[in-house]
């Protein structure tokens, strides 16, 4: 902060004697240079006492003072002086606004969710009109923005950029569109823009009468001056009668207009019979409980029914001739004609290129001209003759390109093209991959978990990983005074550095009315509230005026002395006394809607026909839509006498008809919307039959109608099944839905285990395990036989092989004497082999060779 030195103690004039008494000595371009820094020096300190008186008018953490004390007292009480003058001093619906302009003047109670800082009186805000949050213009201007930015950059939607996509209020989460980011500081009630910091008003108020709508909306407008914090409910007082309009008239409050006197209720049902016997209620009256006889559409059955549907239909069909004198009529249980044959006029092929007017009894054939319908891919026509039924998907080769655009391939023109790369682009986040495939570019928003430290530096975010700054921390802490009646909730991070609210006791002042007593309101300084009695002066109408005393209103003077800096006091007083003129008279009259719909009170200034703004609601005359026109005035015909049939200044039903088709049936109705029911479908149905061999044109009609067992018979082509079944052979049975039976009947061989003996049966028996083929004796024996056969060979080559190594062995021996020296001993005696053991491998070779010979010989001798 600069302090303030005396235009005496600056250092351009203590030198001034000096360079007065130099004169001589200094040059005229250096006295010029002096005074200007003598010049300077004063602006900034001009500047610096300027700043310190705003810091401390912005400040409301300084207004501890008793001075301050009672400012705020004074402020509130000429905030509320108009509302408490329609009450009588009933100030018990003001506690949450006065809560709200408590904190606009307790130290710290007012801070920016955004950048946790406290809120100063010379700063420009703005207020969520959601939750009546206030925030810095700054930070809200920069949420935002970035809150478009985050929402906007990574979507996946094609229309990126077209979207006018919203931003949330960083504490309710209340949306608000792109063209409503606010730019310019404005005050509460919106009526004044930068307002001027004035230390006897509310913080950023223009002082002025607050006049927002009351929500939910009566007709009358906030009588409050410009305030923070949501309007109070509506003090008027009117005289309003009970739901059913039998108590008398009674005066109550704009905001509990509606009451019962619990009798009951009296208004006859919509049956036009019977009366409503629920106390005195509001809206309309629930639906007639009773039941009574009632006659159907076409008056041929008589049943009981409740008396809230008198309508209703039988199931009988009309069956009346139609005028073509070929056809009946099929429609069920109608009222009036039936109409003209639904196969009558000019009718056209299914293509739609050729008209035939046939007679009804005939079928439109097809034209034999090209389809030329265009596909379902839009780019392509139907290439096949005038056919009925849809055209078949389009098969055309084109060149395509995947939707990254990265690929492009030749392939049909119904299927769609994805390649398998994997996007390489950085999320929204800037921290993590997209490694989405065949990405358009829209890469999604990262999922991952954020977890960085709130500014509260208490909590961590909880949101998904994103860039820029996190949402706010949406708790709050109590601050309590020190005997803990009175406590303040501040934003989370702020309870290190607020300071505890002030405790306020009941005020015991006398009145200073003629009035004995005054209402209860908290002790403060400066005058009471001002008498909150009704005026009672007859107004022009002939009623009185409701509105609060208004003979010594305050009233702020405006541009009568203009002051030449904040640290002037004012010299005139800001507001006076004075009185003002009744306002225009308030008084509810009931005015009926121009559509009928509601009779709604209306101002007795302003009470002329008006539109509720609902849809008409009259029903047309195809009997299923009702006039969306928005309400109107409609002449009363014979026709409509009941109040709910259009007039001539409804709207005409130009919708097709959308009443659901029979099951099955794809086609919608020709029609347009009627009432009653639609005529029966016509048209041909292309199917394949069971086996998907054979196409089949079947009528629409036939195949909804049909059961099972006839859908079943529709449907096949009467050819042999060509299915096969899980042995093999083909089906037998004629083309049928579902699986076929397992009975095969087809004859197949079956042989023994040797492949000796052979036999044919039928093949469902093989596949159940039924029946087997053993082997007889003569089988048995004749393996028996080749067994033996087979184990005297593999012992004559088992002898063979023996024999072939000792030879192999002696060989080998023999070689290895001639190498040796002659190192023996002379002692050592060579033992000779016998003759029998020489040649008994030559003499048994051949006799073991002729017993296999004569043994084989033995067994194909017995066969």
């Amino acid at each position: 902060m600069c302090r303030v030195l005396p235009v005496g103690s600056c250092r351009g004039e203590t030198r001034r004697p000096q360079a007065a008494a130099r004169s001589e000595e200094l040059s005229p371009r250096q006295e010029l240079s002096s005074l200007k820094k003598f010049d300077e020096i004063k602006k900034a300190n001009q500047a610096a006492a300027k700043k310190l008186v705003e810091d401390q008018l912005s400040s409301s953490s300084e207004d501890d003072d008793e001075d301050a004390e009672v400012k705020q007292g004074k402020i509130l009480d000429k905030t509320f002086t108009i509302y408490t003058s329609q009450t009588d001093g009933d100030a018990s619906e003001l506690e949450r606004t006065r809560q709200y302009m408590n904190e606009a003047f307790q130290s710290g109670a007012m801070t920016c969710l955004i950048c946790i800082a406290s809120v100063k009186r010379n700063q420009a805000v703005w207020s969520c009109c959601g939750c009546f949050c206030i925030f810095h213009l700054v930070c809200i201007q920069k949420w935002a923005k970035d809150s478009l930015f985050l929402v906007s950059s990574p979507l996946t939607d094609d229309d990126f950029g077209k979207k006018d996509y919203p931003w949330p209020c960083p504490k309710c989460r209340f949306e608000y569109k792109r063209s409503e980011t606010p730019s310019k500081y404005y005050c509460y009630c919106g009526k004044v823009e930068n307002p001027t910091v004035d230390p006897w008003l509310v913080p950023h108020s223009c002082g002025q009468i607050c006049e927002r709508e009351f929500k939910p909306s009566c007709g009358h407008k906030c009588l409050l001056l410009c305030h923070p914090g949501p309007c109070p409910p509506c003090p008027k007082m009117v005289t309003t009668t009970c739901h059913c309009k039998k108590a008398k008239p009674v005066p109550r409050r704009c905001s509990a207009k509606e009451w019962s006197c619990r009798l009951p209720c009296g208004r006859t049902l919509l049956c036009g019979q019977h009366a409503c016997e629920n106390p005195c209620h509001a809206g309309d009256c629930q639906p007639c409980p009773r039941v009574s006889e009632q006659r159907c559409i076409c008056g041929r059955q008589t049943a009981e029914r409740l008396c809230a549907s008198p309508q209703w239909q039988c199931d009988q069909v009309c069956g009346k001739c139609l005028p073509c004198g070929n056809h009946t009529c099929e429609q069920v249980c109608h009222a009036g004609p039936c109409g003209d044959c639904p196969r009558s006029g000019k009718r056209s092929c299914p293509c739609g290129k050729t008209k035939f007017t046939l007679p009804c009894t005939e079928d439109v054939p097809t034209c034999g001209d090209s389809c030329d319908k265009v596909l379902e891919c839009g780019i392509h026509k139907c290439s096949q003759r005038c056919h009925r039924g849809p055209c078949e998907i389009c098969r055309q080769e084109v060149e395509k390109q995947c939707r990254c655009g990265k690929h492009t391939k030749r392939m049909p023109c119904h299927k769609p093209y994805l390649c398998e790369t994997k996007c390489t682009k950085i999320r929204d986040c800037q921290k993590h991959q997209c490694r989405r495939k065949c990405c358009s570019g829209n890469c999604p928003p990262c999922d991952q978990v954020c977890g960085r430290t709130l500014g509260c530096r208490n909590h961590k975010c909880p949101s998904g990983c994103h860039r820029g700054s996190c949402n706010p921390c949406p708790e709050t802490v109590d601050v309590k005074c020190n005997c803990g009646k009175t406590v303040i909730k501040v934003p989370c991070g702020r309870e290190r550095t607020i300071k505890p609210p002030k405790c306020k006791q009941l005020c015991s002042r006398p009145p200073t009315c003629h009035h004995s007593t005054q209402e209860k309101h908290y002790c403060h300084f400066g005058r009471c509230p001002p008498c909150r009695q009704p005026c009672q002066k007859t107004l022009t109408c002939g009623h009185l005026c409701p509105v609060s005393c208004h003979d010594e209103a305050l009233v702020k003077q405006t541009g009568l002395h203009q002051s030449a800096g904040p640290w002037e006091q004012p010299s005139e007083p800001a507001f006076i006394q004075t009185a003002l003129p009744c306002p225009p008279c308030e008084v509810p009259i009931p005015v009926e809607c121009l559509g009928q719909h509601e009779v709604s009170p209306l101002p007795c200034h302003s009470a002329n026909p008006y539109s509720c703004k609902r849809f008409c609601g009259r029903l047309l005359e195809c009997q299923n839509h009702t006039c969306m026109k928005e309400c109107h005035h409609v002449t009363k015909l014979s026709s409509n006498a009941d109040g709910k049939k259009a007039g001539p200044e409804c709207s005409q039903c130009e919708e097709e008809c959308t009443k659901p088709r029979p099951a099955g049936c794809p086609h919608r109705c020709v029609l347009p919307c009627h009432p009653g029911d639609c005529p029966p479908c016509l048209q041909m149905l292309k199917i394949k039959c069971h086996c998907k061999l054979s196409v089949l044109y079947i009528e629409c009609l036939k195949l909804t109608c049909a059961d099972l067992k006839e859908k079943e018979l529709l449907i096949s082509c009467r050819n042999q099944c060509p299915k096969e079944l899980p042995c093999g052979h083909r089906c037998k049975e004629i083309c049928h839905s579902g699986s076929c039976p397992l009975n095969c009947s087809q004859k197949v061989k079956l042989r023994c285990l040797c492949k000796r003996l052979k036999k044919e049966v039928q093949c469902s028996k093989i596949q159940e395990d039924q029946v087997s083929l053993e082997c007889d004796a003569l089988c048995k024996e004749m393996k028996r036989k080749a067994n033996e056969i087979k184990e005297a060979e593999a012992k004559a080559a088992l002898e063979e092989e023996k024999r072939r190594q000792q030879a192999e062995l002696e060989a080998f021996e023999n070689r290895l004497k001639g190498r040796r020296k002659n190192k023996r001993r002379k002692d050592e005696v060579e033992v000779e082999q016998s003759s029998w053991q020489k040649y008994k491998n030559l003499i048994m070779l051949p006799v073991f060779g002729v017993a296999v010979v004569m043994v084989a010989w033995l067994m194909v001798y017995n066969e």
